[in-house]
């Protein structure tokens, strides 16, 4: 089912619920009615199935978890490995980069382990995930070449790359080796390469540095918005709205409450969303971290709804949760936003929640399979 759209095999589910059974010698024949496909909650354009130690939630677990709440998920590891130094934690062993002082690097391997799981699924249940490379040090000018390799390797496998992270709080400075920058060519060529082959991109990039003063422009958004400008053709998703957990929204004035979504970050999305020149890239909505902060005020809420509504085509729900252990917890980012939720229209709500997952994902299948094949010997 790998050149299957989701809708397809939806569809090919219920008609095969149709059971006809035929009693012989003028017996009766009984039909059952077709079974109505899931109402599906939302698609989840973010979310990791193991940890910063490669440990996660089995990937059969994961679509019991998914159940009939989920209909369509990426799937992505972490593409860091945090270290256990003996002299820094002792016996203890971090399974998370805040839970250290030592460094984390890059494993490739996550790439091959995503596939193997994604692989080890029936047809049906692989038509649901979409998955991602990361394993790759998006600082090496070989990167691309890994990327390339992978689809290589795992043909059929993989619909874009991602998330990775340039600038990222309490991150990028425990990655041993060059520090990334969006200036790179290194990562010029990843996203040509992405560009190429129909990859969609899911980058991690904070807009600003951690505990940033009120009133100044974020120090990382010029270099991002050049570097979104040079790719006009890459389908580039911007994780987490550029936000972070200290990364808060930029505040127009000194008194204004790190709580609130102020005038001055709104207007620099708007600007974005409005600009003809970036008009490839998306917004995903993802991690509690950044649930917090459209939520934090009634006045939040509305404005966060009314760019929802407005631009309902730019923007995208996924969790960003890592290796969950249940249903509830896979739920819980997607509850967070209830009161945004109430506040949309049913289109921007149907949008945002699914419909631009599936278009985004759809063509990315499509593209990179046809790249694959004139590529991949």
């Amino acid at each position: 089912m790998r050149h299957s759209s989701f809708a397809s095999a939806l569809r090919c589910a219920s008609r095969s619920a149709i059971l006809v059974l035929v009693l012989g010698c003028g017996g009766l024949a009984l039909a059952q009615a077709p079974t109505k496909a899931p109402d599906y909650l939302f698609n989840d354009s973010h979310f990791h199935l193991t940890n910063y130690v490669q440990k996660g939630t089995d990937i059969h677990k994961y679509l019991d978890i998914m159940g009939d709440k989920i209909g369509r998920s990426t799937l992505f590891g972490i593409p860091l490995q945090q270290t256990w130094f003996e002299g820094n934690s002792g016996n203890f062993a971090p399974t998370y980069y805040l839970q250290s002082d030592a460094p984390l690097y890059y494993y490739s391997f996550t790439d091959a382990f995503i596939a193997r799981a994604y692989e080890s699924l029936p047809a049906a249940q692989r038509a649901r995930l979409d998955p991602m490379i990361t394993g790759f040090n998006p600082a090496d000018m070989y990167a691309a070449d890994h990327i390339r390799r992978v689809l290589e390797v795992f043909p059929g496998v993989f619909s874009g790359i991602g998330e990775f992270s340039i600038h990222k709080e309490f991150v990028s400075s425990k990655i041993a080796g060059e520090t990334a920058s969006l200036t790179n060519p290194a990562l010029d060529r990843i996203l040509d390469l992405a560009g190429e082959a129909g990859l969609a991109v899911i980058i991690h990039n904070d807009m600003d540095m951690p505990f940033a003063k009120a009133g100044a422009e974020p120090v990382y958004l010029a270099q991002m918005k050049d570097l979104l400008r040079r790719h006009p053709k890459t389908t580039i998703i911007w994780a987490h709205l550029g936000l972070g957990r200290v990364v808060h929204p930029t505040q127009a004035q000194p008194d204004a409450s790190p709580d609130e979504r102020s005038p001055a970050y709104r207007e620099i999305v708007v600007a974005m969303l409005e600009d003809p020149t970036l008009k490839h890239v998306y917004f995903d909505i993802s991690w509690d971290e950044v649930a917090k902060y459209a939520v934090a005020t009634p006045e939040a809420i509305r404005r966060t709804a009314d760019i929802f509504n407005r631009y309902p085509d730019r923007f995208l729900f996924g969790t960003d949760n890592v290796a969950p252990p249940d249903q509830a917890t896979q739920l819980r980012v997607y509850d967070m936003w209830a009161p945004i939720w109430a506040q949309l229209t049913p289109e921007a709500s149907l949008k945002i929640r699914k419909g631009n997952y599936e278009r985004i994902f759809d063509t990315a299948r499509v593209r990179v399979r046809a790249w694959e094949k004139m590529n991949v010997k």
